[in-house]
């Protein structure tokens, strides 16, 4: 089965162990560090939210103007990073050339969803590395924590999402963690943010004091940081949604029958996950003679 020309057999015989070389690579740098698994995540909503699921976002110049050097990208944590790179050098060991970095990072996103209890799903593979990577394409196409719920689905869409696969997604904020100053106007404004439960607006500010070191980050789900499950939509409706964009989700009255849904049945979350993940994964994908299979994933070939 496939989309496109996506197969989740690509590989079967130009690569057959693939799968399994990606999740021990993705299993030894989580021993390592929790972080390997919302910032593998993150990393590949990024990246395919510019230019599509292409790893451009994995590419490093030296002028610093590549797109993993824009705003939006700074806060990308390094160990997403050397996850995928890792891998791609464990599976050129073995398969030289013909493993793209993208189709390596489309199956790192589901290694640590599996890794953090989440559930799995088959990766549909046969994408192709871009030739493009520019800070400057990155404004405008990453959703921002104080999107209502229009800016949300509309960008969403531009990527062939729904509003539902678009809540989905958003349950990975289940994982991970958030800069301060992310967030830091709906604790400081005058009046504060209605919608975030009082005790959490608290914790948030003896966490996030008014002038604090922007590289403290806090945990996106305060509940179950380092779990993949429903909890997410389980804080939106107790008012403690991290981001404006989060909290909209359940007090708008098109998604909050979403959110609500998600919250009482982890198998629906978990189904509509999945389904979102997979058409993800087929945003903006170059096949056949398009793009490149980078050898080295932060570097073009030529």
């Amino acid at each position: 089965r496939g989309e496109g020309q996506l197969l989740e057999n690509f590989y079967a015989n130009s690569c057959p162990n693939l799968e399994s070389i990606v999740r021990q690579e993705v299993s030894t740098k989580f021993t390592q560090t929790f972080v390997t698994i919302p910032a593998t995540l993150r990393l590949f909503f990024h990246d395919c939210f510019v230019e599509g699921c292409d790893a451009s976002v994995l590419i490093s110049s030296s002028s610093g103007d590549a797109e993993k050097d824009a705003k939006d990208n700074l806060s990308l944590a390094g160990d997403g990073f050397d996850t995928v790179i890792k891998a791609k050098q464990a599976v050129e060991t073995q398969c030289p050339a013909v493993v793209s970095c993208a189709d390596i990072l489309a199956l790192a996103a589901r290694e640590v969803v599996v890794l953090a209890g989440g559930p799995t799903w088959e990766v549909e593979l046969g994408r192709r590395d871009g030739l493009i990577s520019q800070a400057s394409r990155v404004t405008g196409n990453l959703p921002e924590p104080e999107f209502n719920l229009d800016q949300l689905n509309t960008l969403f869409a531009r990527n062939n999402l729904t509003q539902l696969d678009m809540i989905a997604l958003s349950g990975a904020h289940t994982l991970g963690f958030s800069h301060c100053d992310r967030f830091s106007s709906r604790i400081y404004s005058s009046p504060i943010d209605s919608t975030l439960d009082s005790s959490y607006a608290q914790q948030l500010m003896d966490a996030c004091p008014q002038n604090v070191d922007p590289s403290i980050a806090i945990n996106m789900d305060p509940e179950t940081p380092r779990t993949f499950d429903n909890v997410y939509y389980q804080n939106l409706i107790g008012g403690k949604g991290l981001f404006s964009s989060d909290q909209v989700l359940n007090t708008h009255p098109d998604s909050e029958p979403t959110v609500s849904d998600f919250a009482t049945n982890p198998g629906n979350f978990n189904a509509a996950f999945i389904t979102a993940m997979r058409k993800l994964g087929r945003v903006g994908v170059k096949t056949g003679n398009e793009g490149e299979i980078r050898i080295d994933c932060t570097t073009f070939n030529s």
